[in-house]
């Protein structure tokens, strides 16, 4: 055929399809799973967007208080004053125990639990400060040391803890019983080793067994607050004699036990479960960052803490007032959280 008698008419040129081979199972297979791994990648590449954005969101929902003019600072470590209060704002009637935590008053807040939490390359050490020890607070009075806070709030406290223990402060954290409920609950709970089974009618702690414990919010609230801590040792119901000193050791062990809970905790959103939980019941300081908590966290998680109370004297005041003082003993303990 010459060239010329091409057809010129696109459309009347006719082609025809070459058969469709089947692509074999195999690779069909391989390419279904490649499309699964793939957008299941997607989906992981989602969850730290959402957690950051989430934390940030509940970060942003924590109330500030104004210290940065106050906080001196810690030259070698970074010491936190941790202040739990017995406000009962957040209790609602039907929480178990309700009756014993409302029933002292909704007014005002007192500090339950003062200490100073530090942050050093040495490890985590934890300061435990009586609320009985008898100092002088901003205005020139002498008084027990939560009559700072009842008095001025977390300004006061912050100034009388540098002033009268010598220990500059770089950060800020209140919590109050409702934030302190939703914590332990978030994480579902913290364990507690009993040497004896305890109770305490007043504060609602009744654990019938010895050994370790799982304690729930309510319980864990109840077992931190007792002021009347009593024991069945060997038939007998022995009371704590030491009063608020016993109080604050039994609170150390359960903040180990509440980092050693936060250490065990892998799923993310339970953390995240954790800072909703606290947000609207925490309070810090205008210059701690999410960034800096964030390190906080991941710094005391699993930790388990050097614990240490301030050594104190019983005394009583001219007044009548039964009261803790400093020891001789007392610079050597303080001066580790100084420097």
């Amino acid at each position: 055929m010459a060239v010329s008698d091409i057809p010129l008419d696109p459309r009347s040129i006719t082609v025809e399809r070459a058969p469709e081979i089947a692509e074999p199972p195999r690779r069909r297979r391989a390419r279904r799973i490649v499309l699964i791994v793939l957008a299941v990648l997607l989906a992981l590449s989602t969850v730290p967007a959402y957690l950051a954005w989430s934390a940030w969101s509940g970060w942003r929902s924590v109330e500030r208080v104004e210290l940065s003019d106050l906080l001196q600072g810690s030259a070698s470590g970074t010491n936190y004053l941790i202040v739990g209060t017995d406000s009962r704002e957040g209790i609602n009637a039907d929480t178990v125990n309700a009756g014993l935590i409302l029933g002292e008053g909704t007014a005002g807040a007192r500090t339950d639990t003062i200490a100073v939490l530090r942050v050093d390359d040495v490890g985590v050490s934890l300061l435990a400060i009586p609320r009985d020890l008898w100092v002088e607070i901003p205005g020139g009075k002498t008084n027990r040391i939560n009559a700072a806070f009842a008095f001025g709030g977390g300004r006061d406290l912050v100034q009388t803890v540098q002033n009268q223990l010598g220990i500059g402060l770089d950060h800020y954290l209140e919590i109050d019983l409702a934030g302190f409920l939703g914590l332990v609950d978030a994480l579902g709970s913290v364990t507690v080793d009993f040497p004896y089974p305890a109770f305490d009618t007043r504060s609602g702690l009744n654990v019938a067994q010895s050994g370790p414990v799982e304690l729930d919010g309510p319980t864990a609230l109840a077992y931190v607050r007792s002021r009347r801590y009593t024991e069945h040792i060997n038939g007998e119901e022995i009371t704590d004699p030491t009063s608020d000193l016993g109080r604050v050791q039994r609170q150390q062990r359960f903040l180990r036990g509440l980092m050693a809970e936060l250490g065990g905790t892998r799923n993310p959103f339970t953390l995240l479960d954790a800072l909703d939980a606290v947000a609207a019941n925490v309070k810090v300081d205008d210059g701690l960052s999410i960034t800096e908590a964030a390190r906080l966290g991941l710094r005391i998680r699993g930790a388990e803490p050097i614990t240490a109370t301030v050594p104190t004297t019983r005394y009583i005041t001219p007044g009548g007032a039964d009261v803790l003082v400093f020891t001789p003993e007392s610079e050597q303990v303080l001066e580790a959280f100084r420097g």
